[in-house]
């Protein structure tokens, strides 16, 4: 009796942590998925041409879906950006981590989306300054701006200098490299000032060693 105990016990441990794996593996897997605007006639009026560029209503939607956030928050942040940099006509929404001392690095992934296009992949790694000793995670949104072929795209992108803000809990910094602007949000600890210091390299293929 005792040992046919064990082994129910011991079953039902196993089968509570393959839970919660798939459970996480599911809301990974998911980030950023929730918020692809790029199909069809999505935040434009019937009276106004679609471009490839995204309308401040759609991004709106989608920062406010992606991190949580109310509407008033969301539209702050990003009537911000707007008013600086106009439309955008790519972005990313992934998510990063960053390992300190001090001074340390930062590791994200994500997808791309464009207007009509598939979603695409995308990695980065970069320096990070202004963080506790130890670790931390999380959410980045980034807008895209003058993006012709990908391979502007996958680059080093130096930070703006004086270009760090925060606003409703969101921190967002401007980072650019020849005719390409990025506009990363972050939440949570991420989002601290330092985050505009150095770069951000985007990468086709995840890579370890900041380049």
């Amino acid at each position: 009796m005792d040992d046919l105990i064990r082994r129910l016990t011991s079953r039902r441990s196993v089968l509570t942590g393959v839970a919660a794996l798939a459970a996480a593996a599911c809301t990974s897997s998911s980030t950023g998925r929730e918020v692809d605007t790029r199909d069809g006639r999505s935040g434009y009026p019937a009276d106004e041409p679609v471009t490839d560029q995204y309308r401040q209503e759609e991004i709106t939607g989608a920062v406010e879906n992606f991190f949580g956030v109310t509407s008033q928050g969301a539209a702050e942040v990003v009537e911000r950006v707007f008013g600086d940099l106009g439309r955008p006509n790519a972005y990313i929404a992934g998510e990063e981590a960053a390992l300190a001392v001090a001074v340390g690095l930062r590791y994200g992934e994500g997808w791309l989306y464009r207007r009509n296009k598939d979603p695409l992949q995308v990695f980065w790694t970069g320096p990070s300054v202004g963080f506790d000793v130890g670790a931390n995670a999380s959410k980045c949104f980034t807008l895209v701006y003058n993006l012709g072929s990908l391979d502007e795209l996958f680059r080093r992108f130096p930070g703006a200098e004086g270009s760090y803000y925060f606003i409703a809990g969101i921190g967002v910094n401007y980072l650019r490299a020849g005719e390409v602007t990025l506009a990363p949000m972050r939440t949570g600890v991420g989002a601290r000032a330092g985050v505009n210091i150095g770069y951000v390299n985007i990468t086709r293929e995840r890579e370890w060693v900041p380049l």
